[in-house]
């Protein structure tokens, strides 16, 4: 079962929906593409709710939808999952064997105003307890950009509900966590109906600075995924050994220090947002959200033949600071820039607070298309 809804549903997500006419939630979004002759298998919430309700896999491509699964589908342990892996200071309070010597806080955003920074071990991490997408995400490292991200949250806090629900952006409570040393990776994973991890994706999250929180730069390659994939699946089965998640997919985010891995956060019941699970069809064939819901895991060794010494990245193009959404964004001056796009996707930036996805493919000749990609604040494709 999909449920669809708002901010974007990817062409790849549809094509194979009508290819395979798996089950879809007739509701506004789908029901929109049926209306642009898209042809789904739509299915009323009353007979979704009982496939829910009945156990069977079910799978959002965005956020957005998790009220409606959780308010209309009566499965309680998915329900809990859902609940559990969302809300950040209740992941971290049920993992906190796992790194019982990493700080953490929560408070509300009246309290958060209130707080001694002297007080506070930094450096630290202070985000939203509900998040998306790097939305009211701050690397603290001192007073001055303690004072930097008050600011801003007392700014913007108000607009992110304009973006998306308080389902998905919860800026009412707030975590400060330790700061977590080493690489960052993002993994599109589910659990099975034994509740075992089954890692579909392993991406590198590159940053251009200690201070940068975007998510500007993913890289996948073949060497990335078998290097990795092992270690987060046993991870990810010591997780699920405290949680109890069952025909569950979830996009995680981890830092690894020297073999330790720490979780940053869990997104429930989708892989990489806004369409950027769509990086292993474009990199390697399969496609995430059929593997979990048909249940076949991807042969790695057939995926990856012939892509050694490739990279793959996906690329959010958030908008700079000082942006008003006024601007034209020059996609075509982009794709200019670099010699092998595999697909490049505009965004509404007033919906979305970003201009779009790109995807690419790399190799050791280009990689300062990356380092460009990964550094550029973007202004001089605004017109």
């Amino acid at each position: 079962m999909i449920v669809l809804d708002e901010p974007y549903v990817s062409d790849p997500l549809v094509d194979w929906l009508e290819q395979s006419q798996h089950p879809v939630l007739d509701n506004a979004v789908a029901a929109a593409l049926a209306t642009e002759g898209r042809r789904l298998n739509l299915v009323g919430e009353d007979e979704a709710s009982r496939r829910i309700e009945a156990g069977e896999r079910v799978y959002t491509n965005s956020e957005n939808a998790l009220a409606w699964v959780v308010d209309h589908a009566g499965n309680a342990p998915l329900a809990r999952a859902i609940d559990l892996f969302k809300d950040k200071a209740a992941m971290r309070r049920a993992l906190a064997g796992l790194d019982p010597d990493l700080f953490f806080k929560t408070c509300s955003i009246d309290e958060l105003f209130k707080l001694d920074f002297a007080r506070l071990p930094a450096p630290f991490v202070l985000k939203p307890s509900v998040g998306f997408c790097s939305v009211g995400v701050y690397a603290v490292a001192d007073r001055e950009d303690w004072e930097r991200a008050l600011a801003d949250i007392q700014k913007n806090a108000a607009s992110w509900h304009d973006l998306y629900p308080e389902s998905v952006i919860g800026a009412g409570s707030f975590i400060l966590e330790g700061y977590i040393d080493g690489t960052e990776y993002a993994l599109d994973a589910y659990f099975d109906e034994q509740g075992r991890a089954r890692i579909l994706n392993v991406l590198r999250h590159d940053f251009a600075s200690a201070e940068d929180t975007s998510d500007r730069m993913y890289v996948t390659s073949a060497a990335i995924v078998r290097d990795n994939a092992p270690a987060f699946a046993a991870w990810l089965d010591k997780v699920n050994a405290l949680v109890g998640a069952r025909n569950f997919p979830v996009h995680v985010e981890v830092r690894v220090d020297e073999g330790h891995v720490c979780p940053i956060e869990f997104n429930p019941l989708r892989f990489a947002g806004l369409g950027g699970t769509d990086v292993s069809w474009y990199a390697y064939g399969y496609r995430t959200y059929e593997a979990f819901l048909e249940g076949v895991q991807p042969d790695f060794g057939a995926a990856f033949a012939g892509k050694e010494g490739k990279v793959y990245s996906m690329s959010l193009l958030n908008a700079p600071d000082d942006a008003t959404g006024d601007e034209r964004f020059d996609y075509e001056a982009l794709r200019d820039r670099f010699s092998q796009v595999l697909a490049l996707r505009p965004f509404d930036v007033r919906r979305t607070g970003t201009y779009g996805f790109l995807f690419l493919e790399t190799d050791a000749e280009t990689a300062d298309e990356l380092d460009f990609l990964k550094n550029t604040d973007l202004k001089e494709f605004l017109r």
